[in-house]
């Protein structure tokens, strides 16, 4: 088992990555097209990040945690990004390669830890994606069915929503739904724009990017001049900005609000999950034209614009609605008919208003799966140029996009974008975005001891004891967060991460490059397969118990 921990020199990692002739199995993989330049990349990460965690997170967190202190949780979880993020700029810029954080991982932590997080990234990206499908077709059903009035056939609302969740039909009954078929339809077309090349789909997130954060502008200065002051100061006891956040209750047994535990702190950590995505910026570094220059600017400049934003949407939202009154599905569209009551506009008006920023929130979630998307297919592009998956280390020929992996993915959020409940699925992209980070922040203190001479164009500020003490604070925030999330959750993380390492065992252990010559990893590692298998069947039977005593 020697074997497990190998490290790749960075030097080999950055050549590879490079080199049109390696890739799956040897044979040549071609190579992808830099066209990406700091605007580009900045308004992949905005695309990324703004998305369903601004137009439904904010409502739930105000409503049942933090109230109007959301803009404290928000003000927290951009500072817990931050220290995510500056460890990925470092990363980035140091080492330009496709693969974001797994191929971070194969250089400080070596092949076995790469492949756990190279899998783990598929929760991430993939379930990212299909998540947010789920939440763009919630959005045009609304837009449909409550603003241009167009009602949808009983048959018809069974197909807007996956066998495992329930719909609403015309006598008010609830049933399980059969497909969703709106998230399916846009999975495959946004399969079919990153199909075409980086430089396509990059022009169309542009595109988008704009037009959602005009309109997040827009929403922000209309609301903001109708701001009530006794929505926000909730707290009589307290006095200045303090009054933000509500007194701490005990419901049942259980706290609410105030700064800690079910206040404040909590609201950061179900906010948390809005930020996700500027990461997603690294997978792009074979793609960008300066990546030395250009990847950090992508990286701190999205969370930066957007932890604004978030801020001043807080702030707006619960200034003119009450937030107890925010713990709905579409607290951006609650805060919209309010705006528009209190400026007195006309019924047309109101309508026309709420109709451009549905639109809006729709094109949001669309730039965020494009990007999620996007990541996906170059993180299995990265892991088969190495040798550890099939197939997918070829770039089109005239694209330039690695194809094979962009249908593999298109066709996988497609079919778990039809199928798969949105609250699953969310909860494990923040468990498996949040473990990524935790591996890239131990990252950058480990090379800054292993690989000193490397060069850094961008660094984690105060040195060598800046990086190991900003890494540190990272990891250990990421993981407090972690340790919040329910345990079914935790549950669903290790039976995939188990999943992962019998495929890792049966194919990437023996065909990984990094065993080339080596007659011991020639062969299928029986220890690690059986290892393995041992630990999932049990996890397997405890789920079923576990999941079968929840029902």
């Amino acid at each position: 088992m020697g074997g497990l921990f190998v490290k790749k020199d960075l030097a080999r990692l950055i050549s590879d990555a490079n080199d049109p002739h390696v890739g799956e199995g040897g044979h040549g993989g071609g190579q992808l097209k830099r066209t990406l330049g700091a605007f580009n990349l900045t308004t992949l990460g905005i695309g990324a990040i703004i998305g369903a965690g601004i137009f439904s997170l904010t409502g739930t967190a105000a409503a049942n945690y933090a109230g109007p202190g959301i803009v404290y949780s928000f003000i927290i979880g951009g500072i817990l990004c931050a220290l995510a993020g500056v460890c990925y700029a470092e990363m980035a810029a140091m080492i330009p390669v496709a693969g974001s954080a797994y191929a971070y991982s194969y250089a400080t932590m070596g092949e076995f830890i790469a492949w756990i997080i190279g899998w783990d990234l598929v929760l991430e990206y993939a379930f990212g994606a299909v998540t947010v499908s789920a939440a763009w077709s919630g959005y045009l059903y609304s837009i449909l069915h409550k603003t241009l009035g167009i009602e949808l056939t009983d048959t018809l609302v069974r197909f807007t929503k996956g066998p495992w969740e329930k719909v609403t039909l015309h006598d008010g009954s609830m049933v399980f739904g059969q497909w969703n078929v709106p998230a399916t339809l846009i999975a495959l077309f946004v399969a079919s724009v990153l199909y075409k090349g980086i430089k396509e789909s990059a022009t169309v997130n542009n595109l988008i990017v704009v037009t959602k954060v005009t309109i997040v502008v827009v929403f922000i200065i209309l609301g903001i001049a109708v701001i009530s002051k006794t929505n926000l100061f909730v707290n009589p006891a307290s006095t200045g900005l303090a009054a933000l956040v509500p007194a701490k209750e005990v419901v049942e047994g259980h706290s609410r609000y105030g700064w800690l535990n079910g206040g404040v702190l909590t609201g950061a950590g179900v906010v948390f999950f809005a930020y996700i995505g500027f990461d997603a910026v690294s997978t792009t570094a074979q793609e960008a034209k300066n990546p030395k220059r250009d990847l950090p600017i992508g990286i701190l400049g999205s969370l930066v614009i957007c932890t604004i934003l978030y801020i001043l949407v807080a702030l707006v939202l619960t200034g003119v609605v009450p937030y107890k009154q925010l713990g709905v599905a579409d607290p951006i569209a609650v805060g919209i008919d309010k705006i528009v009551m209190l400026r007195g506009w006309t019924p047309a008006a109101q309508k026309a208003f709420t109709f451009v920023i549905k639109l809006g929130a729709i094109s949001g979630l669309t730039s965020v799966i494009l990007v999620m998307m996007m990541g996906q297919t170059r993180v299995f592009y990265a892991m088969s140029k190495d040798g550890l998956l099939p197939w997918f280390g070829n770039a089109h020929p005239k694209f330039g996009t690695p194809h094979v992996a962009t249908v593999v993915t298109g066709i996988f959020v497609a079919l778990c974008g039809g199928l798969m409940p949105m609250s699953l699925v969310g909860e494990l992209v923040s468990i498996g975005t949040l473990l990524a980070f935790v591996l890239v922040c131990v990252g950058v203190p480990i090379l800054r001891f292993t690989n000193p001479e490397v060069e850094r164009p961008f660094k984690v500020p105060g040195g060598t004891l800046g990086a190991v003490l900003v890494g540190l604070a990272g990891a250990a925030a990421c993981g407090y967060v972690m340790s919040g999330l329910p345990q079914d959750t935790w549950l669903r993380l290790i039976l995939w991460l188990e999943v992962g390492l019998m495929i890792y065992a049966g194919y990437g252990w023996r065909r990984s490059h990094l065993a080339e010559g080596n007659a011991n990893r020639a062969k299928p590692h029986t220890a690690l397969l059986v290892t393995s298998l041992v630990f999932f069947i049990p996890t397997v039977i405890y789920a079923i118990k576990f999941f079968g005593k929840g029902a």
